[in-house]
């Protein structure tokens, strides 16, 4: 049986780069990554997949797996959408070997390294300021000011979470980010 994979965990106020950090991380076989799929309540937007960027779920499908316990860490992100790890996913990738990497919210990220421990290392992407972080919302047209406003509340929320986390990578250099993101594994890895 290969060895257990170890975890790393990136967290940040969404808009901060952390998904694509994480997606340029995945094309280096060097770090044996697999990602963590993510479950979520919410609606997919028009260029996700159902199992490859996260598990979509109806809410009372999402509250039914809470009720059997099969989330490692889930949260009620904003009301009525639910986001969560589920243990089966993790359990699967580790078995295989495979360093899990999470792309989830900052309350999850706690979750995920508080019952790991030194499994985990931590990572939150923080943007260069919350300036930035709403032209970089805006700039991607996917949602309403409505949400984009619901965001950049909850960025200020989160930002709070930073110090608690193994490092703060801050993205303002995006190809910087994902080297130092690279380093900061690869010393966790091996």
């Amino acid at each position: 049986m290969p060895n257990r994979g170890k975890l790393i965990v990136f967290s940040a106020p969404s808009g901060s780069g952390k998904t694509t950090i994480v997606r340029a991380l995945l094309q280096n076989p060097e770090l044996n990554l697999a990602f963590s799929i993510s479950a979520s309540s919410r609606a997919p937007r028009s260029n996700e997949i159902h199992g490859k960027d996260y598990y979509f779920l109806s809410p009372e499908e999402f509250k039914k797996a809470i009720s059997k316990d099969e989330f490692l860490e889930w949260e009620e992100v904003y009301p009525g959408q639910y986001y969560g790890t589920l243990k089966t996913e993790v359990e699967r990738l580790r078995n295989e070997g495979k360093n899990v990497v999470f792309d989830i919210d900052v309350k999850g990220g706690m979750s995920i390294k508080k019952h790991f421990s030194d499994d985990v290392l931590a990572i939150f992407v923080q943007p260069p300021s919350v300036k930035v972080l709403a032209q970089r919302l805006i700039d991607r047209g996917t949602e309403s000011d409505e949400k984009i406003k619901l965001r950049l509340d909850k960025a200020h929320l989160e930002l709070a979470f930073a110090p608690s986390f193994d490092h703060i990578l801050i993205n303002d250099n995006l190809n910087e980010a994902i080297a130092n993101a690279q380093e900061l594994i690869l010393n966790h890895i091996l």
